[in-house]
C-alpha cells in the first residue's frame, strides 16, 4: 500500500507542474485552479427550474476524477481537480451564472458515478464518462463533449509483445472497476484474466510491477499517465471502440439536461470547448479536434 500512495503522490506532483508549464511550449503557466470562462450575469431562468435552484444557491456539485492527469487530476497545492473535464464543469457553471470558486467538487471513481448522482451527493458527474444504453436506462446524459477510443498501454519495450487486444488471451490485464472499459475488454477477449483496481494509478503501478501485462482504457486516459513516466510506459498503437464522453445527470432533471446540451453547443460554437481543451488535453495530446455532434440523449 505504500507503494501504491507513493504512485499516486509522485503522479499528481508530476502532473500539477506538467498540465501547468512543462508542456506548453513556452506558453506562460495557467492557473487552473479557479481560473474559467466568463460567468454570465445576465442568465434568466425558469421559476422552479433545476438552474434556477442552482443559481440561486450559488453552488454546483460536481463529481469528478481526482487521479486522471490531462482530464481530472487533483492540484497538491490548491486541492482543486485540474484537466479538460474540471474545464468542462467551469463552463457549465459559468452558463448558470456561478463562478468557478463556487463549484464544489467531489472525487468520483468509476464505480460510483451513478450512485452518486442517484443519492444526490452531486449534480452532475464530469468523469471521462462514457455514454451507453446500460448507464442511460439509470442516469441521463448530456453531450458528448468528446469523443475517445479504448486502447491499451504497456510496459516500456513491450516484453509481452502485446500488439492488440486480441493478444491478452490467457494474459493479465488491468482496468478500472465499473468502468466501461473492463466490460468491452470482458466481451471482445473473453479468455483476458481482467485484474481490477478502483482508480489508474493502481492500475498504472501494476503494470510498472509487472502484475499485468497491459492496462486498458481510453486513449486519453493512457496518454496522460504515460506523460508522467515516458521511461516506464509505452502506449500500443491504435483504438478498438469509441467512446463518447458524457455529463451525467439525475434522472428527472431533464431540464438541466436540455440546458447543458445548449451550453455545449454554444462552447463548440464560441471557441470556449477549444480553449478548454488547448490549455490542459491540448498540451500533451495535440490541437484540439472537431467538436461532437450532440445528440440529446
Amino acid at each position: 500500500m505504500r507503494r501504491l500512495a507513493r504512485l499516486a503522490a509522485a503522479l499528481l506532483g508530476v502532473a500539477a507542474v506538467t498540465l501547468t508549464a512543462a508542456c506548453d511550449s513556452g506558453a506562460p503557466a495557467i492557473d487552473l485552479s479557479n481560473s474559467g470562462p466568463p460567468v454570465d450575469t445576465t442568465v434568466n431562468f425558469p421559476a422552479g427550474s433545476t438552474m434556477q435552484r442552482l443559481h440561486d444557491a450559488q453552488k454546483i456539485t460536481i463529481g469528478t476524477k481526482f487521479d486522471q492527469p490531462l482530464f481530472g487530476l487533483k492540484n497538491p497545492v490548491t486541492g482543486r481537480p485540474e484537466g479538460f473535464d474540471a474545464e468542462m464543469g467551469k463552463l457549465v457553471a459559468a452558463r448558470l451564472g456561478i463562478p468557478a470558486n463556487r463549484i464544489e467538487w467531489v472525487e468520483t471513481v468509476s464505480a460510483n458515478r451513478e450512485p452518486f448522482l442517484q443519492q444526490g451527493r452531486v449534480d452532475a458527474v464530469i468523469a471521462t464518462y462514457t455514454i451507453n444504453d446500460k448507464r442511460k436506462e439509470i442516469i441521463n446524459f448530456a453531450g458528448p463533449y468528446y469523443i475517445a477510443g479504448q486502447s491499451l498501454m504497456v510496459r516500456h519495450g513491450n516484453p509481452a509483445e502485446i500488439a492488440g487486444p486480441d493478444d491478452l488471451s490467457g494474459k493479465n490485464v488491468c482496468a478500472v472497476e465499473g468502468s466501461a472499459s473492463s466490460t468491452n475488454m470482458r466481451n471482445r477477449v473473453p479468455g483476458a484474466h481482467v485484474v481490477l483496481f478502483d482508480s489508474y494509478s493502481k492500475c498504472a503501478e501494476a503494470l510498472k510491477n509487472g502484475q499485468v501485462v497491459a492496462m486498458t482504457t481510453d486513449n486519453t486516459i493512457l496518454g496522460g499517465l504515460r506523460s508522467l513516466d515516458e521511461d516506464a510506459f509505452d502506449l500500443v498503437p491504435g483504438t478498438f471502440t469509441q467512446e463518447p464522453y458524457g455529463i451525467g445527470i439525475a434522472k428527472g432533471r431533464e431540464d438541466l439536461v436540455r440546458f447543458i446540451d445548449d451550453a455545449l453547443r454554444s462552447a463548440f460554437a464560441d471557441g470556449a470547448w477549444t480553449t478548454a481543451w488547448d490549455r490542459t488535453a491540448g498540451r500533451i495530446l495535440g490541437a484540439a479536434p472537431a467538436p461532437p455532434d450532440v445528440e440529446s440523449y
